[in-house]
């Protein structure tokens, strides 16, 4: 990903949605984009049934960023970039920021961990689209041994994020107030 300045923020301009569930998936497949099966499970959401076509803006902020030193939980976080001025994204916007970001850095190793954030991965921010612990929260990009990685993952409201956890927000029309 293209990093902007040397606070290692980065922002994306894309068009997000206006492609068929089938039609995503076979982009996603011929750019050798692979998933994990939560992804599988978001993608199934009926929110990919048709999303309207939008250009959404897209910068990267950690969780420290957004003035958590410590790691806070997911609500916090989302909370945090609200106070920022910083919105979610689109729901359906995570695959195409993986279309949009296969130029990635490789992540330094290929642990998929659990209970954190693996390293190098970004999450995308968007609204939970289901109350239920055991259904995908969002969705994370992820580039491991040269193989990008649109993967999904779960986490409870109770979850402590790491400082350094990384996440794309959407910034509103008139910019973030950071």
């Amino acid at each position: 990903m293209r990093k902007i300045d040397g606070s290692h923020r980065t922002t994306w301009t894309i068009d997000v949605g206006g492609l068929s569930r089938g039609d995503l998936i076979e982009r996603l497949d011929a750019h050798g984009i692979h998933r994990n099966p939560f992804a599988g499970v978001l993608l199934a959401d009926a929110v990919f049934d048709d999303p309207a076509r939008e250009t959404v803006t897209v910068v990267e902020r950690s969780v420290a960023d957004l003035g958590f030193p410590d790691g806070a939980t997911l609500p916090q976080v989302f909370d945090a970039a609200a106070r920022h001025g910083l919105g979610l994204c689109p729901p359906v916007t995570a695959p195409y920021l993986r279309l949009a970001t296969l130029d990635q850095a490789n992540a330094p190793d290929s642990i998929l961990s659990t209970g954190r954030a693996p390293t190098g991965s970004v999450n995308v921010a968007s609204p939970v689209l289901r109350a239920d612990h055991d259904y995908p929260k969002g969705f994370y990009l992820r580039v491991i041994d040269g193989v990008p990685w649109l993967r999904g993952y779960r986490c409870d409201d109770e979850h402590v994020l790491s400082p350094g956890d990384r996440f794309a927000f959407r910034v509103p029309a008139g910019g973030p107030n950071s």
